[in-house]
């Protein structure tokens, strides 16, 4: 009560607040503090709003159903995933989608589940002869809960005689031999994928329910839901990769900045949001090592809500108490993952608690301008230093390759590991595609307008407060009022003006817009939120200018309608992807290492090719497709030293000294390159000075492999050399 006092005593009586707030709207303007319209309590209002939610739900259960539909049909399209073999269908988990997956099965194929979870808390397997804690490095929580998920499904199917797979043979032709396979909820993969889409059946539905709170109106919800469908292929790429960590990370994100927006809309939140944020964060972090990039725009995009003064220091705290408990229970759970505790992410958290618990200092400066420049230097200032100060007392370095993928973005810093980002494609800077696709759907156009709208909004109720804030000032310094320093603490920490909802909206999708623009990877954030912000152009508070809800309602059909142009292409487009997968030379390749190497042999090799070997022969290997280690990412340059200009005693040596007895060598990594100066031998020559000009040693070890290496298997892709 004493705050609440203290917003109407510390610029004057309550009366005369009243009657200034509503003068200011008889003038057209609005005062701060009416954050939200009084709300009759007729019943006949509890039915229209029960028939609205209802309503609500069953849009929001809809959308949720269709895309699960969507991405789960575009994925068996695209595979023919009904009619592989086990084996074509571990094959078609590339890269480090195939590492992951591998910990599922071997949790699912033990013994007994915790036999399969401690064989990956001790796994010396994948780095052999290393023993690590792969729960600890590579975030496979998602694993654990699926392999959970399905023996006791099993289980109980089992013990019920309920059928959940079909078998059959497949004769696939081309001269290939015939396949058994299964198919339904009880196989395995499918048990792995069908969660993975129900998941993201649920994205879906929090697409609508987000863009539907922003915008007060269902249409706001369904117009995010369609703009989302139109532009699918540059929102999700679950459809195609399942197995990536951001299929199981993104939707609880988005669930995240629910809760957050709610807590922003609500007027003296508590420990049950601070709980609630804390819960989805570390639903967040656990699945994806990426997650903390993320966190940190919320954090900055928050705190940019709070120097503006959107909220106070009470609601401020609110939200970061929350981040912060949910890092915590992260590091916890991960392990004592170092990353975390020294990610940009941890550092910014605590610099800003450092400027929250030093508010009462910094304000009274005497300008706001000041202000702002003081909270921002210690903002600039703590994240850095403190991110110094933690990766050199925790002497880790594990995260220095993303700082290095930073640089190299806007310097001609380079370096191998840096290379390896910026070559490939996801990794690159956005596709100048992209744009014109945007605009092909009215995304960017739309999205542009609704953030056009609300920054316009935004200021005029500035100015308003302004105009009458300061005819109010006048008056009280006329009339020698003022309120006591403990008044004045409590107004700052307890301050609040309408639609922080949507500032902090504002900064979140400039943050992520910046993301995707340097890493194209990172556009899975700023497409879906430039799809919810486009809801907000059924706002009837930001686009106001509307007086007739028909003819608002009549724009937004129109504007639908020539969305759909190109929309209903796109999603045309996408229903006629029709493929078979095969690739029978890697089969021929896993085929021959299975019947002819023994179960001990250890393997080097590519990253890709090196997640399927340890998938489908259960062969240990030497490095593996996961970057973020800096061990495991020095052990990936020695093995690639195959496709430098070294000399061949020299290669020789390093890989004996990491104990592979095998390295499989692709001849297509000798020569292929995204564009200048990206093949690997090119890219070796940034750092290998002395040997340039030389011929690859891949090249000639293709042509005589002796007498370090000796030829054992060879097919026109793959060639498997012995030490």
């Amino acid at each position: 009560m004493a705050a609440r006092n203290k917003k109407q005593t510390s610029t004057g009586s309550a009366q005369k607040q009243l009657q200034k707030a509503q003068k200011g709207k008889s003038k057209g303007g609005q005062r701060f503090h009416k954050d939200a319209k009084s709300t009759p309590s007729s019943g006949t209002w509890r039915k229209k709003m029960t028939g609205w939610h209802v309503a609500a739900v069953i849009i929001a259960v809809t959308a949720g159903v269709l895309h699960c539909m969507h991405v789960s049909n575009m994925f068996e399209n695209d595979r023919f995933f009904s009619h592989l073999s086990e084996l074509e269908r571990e094959m078609t988990f590339r890269t480090e989608m195939g590492l992951y997956y591998s910990y599922y099965k071997t949790m699912i194929t033990s013994p007994t589940f915790v036999q399969g979870l401690s064989a990956v808390m001790n796994d010396n397997v994948t780095e052999y002869p290393s023993t690590i804690n792969v729960l600890k490095r590579f975030n496979l929580y998602p694993e654990v809960g699926l392999a959970m998920g399905y023996r006791i499904f099993r289980s109980v199917t089992e013990s019920l005689n309920i059928r959940t797979k079909q078998c059959y043979r497949v004769e696939r032709g081309r001269g290939l031999s015939a396949v058994s396979n299964c198919e339904g909820i009880g196989d395995p993969a499918y048990f792995y994928i069908d969660l993975i889409f129900v998941e993201n059946g649920a994205l879906m539905s929090l697409v609508f329910i987000l863009a539907t709170n922003l915008s007060g109106s269902l249409m706001g919800g369904i117009i995010a839901v369609l703009t989302f469908f139109y532009n699918h292929g540059e929102c999700t790429r679950v459809q195609w990769t399942p197995p990536l960590r951001e299929s199981f990370a993104y939707p609880i994100l988005l669930l995240q900045i629910l809760i957050v927006t709610h807590t922003l809309k609500t007027s003296h939140p508590g420990w049950k949001h601070s709980i609630a944020i804390a819960l989805t964060t570390v639903g967040f972090m656990l699945p994806w090592q990426f997650a903390q990039f993320a966190l940190l725009t919320q954090t900055l995009a928050i705190f940019a809500t709070y120097v503006l003064g959107y909220i106070g220091s009470n609601k401020f705290r609110c939200i970061i108490q929350g981040q912060s408990i949910g890092l915590v229970i992260s590091f916890v759970m991960l392990f004592g993952n170092e990353m975390l505790l020294t990610s940009f992410f941890a550092s910014c958290l605590i610099t800003v608690w450092i400027i929250v618990l030093l508010e009462k200092h910094i304000e009274k400066l005497p300008h706001r301008l000041l202000i702002w420049i003081v909270q921002g230097l210690i903002l600039i200032l703590g994240v850095v230093g403190i991110k110094i100060i933690l990766s050199k007392l925790l002497s880790t370095a594990d995260d220095a390759h993303i700082s290095n993928l930073f640089r190299s973005k806007f310097s001609d810093f380079r370096d191998f590991h840096t290379m390896l980002y910026i070559c490939a494609k996801e990794f690159d800077f956005i596709e100048s595609e992209t744009p014109i696709r945007f605009l092909k759907t009215l995304l960017l156009p739309a999205s542009v307008i609704a953030l056009g709208g609300v920054v316009v909004h935004l200021c005029r109720l500035e100015y308003n407060a302004w105009k009458a804030g300061h005819d109010e000032t006048e008056e009280n310094a006329h009339e020698g009022k003022n309120g006591s320093n403990h008044e004045e603490n409590n107004a700052i920490q307890e301050r609040s003006k309408p639609h922080a909802e949507l500032v902090y909206h504002v900064f979140q999708l400039l943050a992520f817009t910046v993301m995707g623009i340097i890493i194209m990877r990172l556009k899975l954030f700023m497409t879906p939120h430039l799809c919810i912000f486009c809801g907000i152009l059924a706002s009837s508070k930001v686009f106001g200018f509307f007086k007739d809800r028909n003819m608002h309602n009549a724009v937004l059909a129109g504007m639908l309608a020539l969305m759909s142009i190109g929309g209903i292409a796109n999603l045309r487009h996408q229903w006629s992807i029709q493929g078979d997968f095969s690739n029978a030379p890697q089969e021929e390749m896993l085929e021959w290492v299975k019947a002819n190497v023994p179960q001990d042999a250890v393997f080097a090799g590519p990253m890709p090719t090196m997640a399927t070997i340890k998938l489908s022969t259960l062969r240990p290997i030497v490095n593996h497709p996961h970057y973020e280690d800096v061990g495991l990412r020095a052990r990936v340059k020695t093995v690639y030293e195959m496709y430098s200009r070294k000399p061949a005693a020299e290669v020789y040596a390093h890989i004996k000294a990491l104990q592979a007895q095998y390295v499989v060598m692709e001849d297509s990594w000798c020569t292929r390159k995204t564009r200048d100066g990206c093949s690997l031998p090119e890219i070796f020559d940034l750092e290998d000075k002395e040997n340039l000009g030389k011929e690859p040693l891949c090249m000639k070890l293709k042509k005589n492999p002796a007498p370090y290496f000796k030829q054992v298997f060879r097919n026109n892709v793959y060639t498997i050399l012995k030490l």
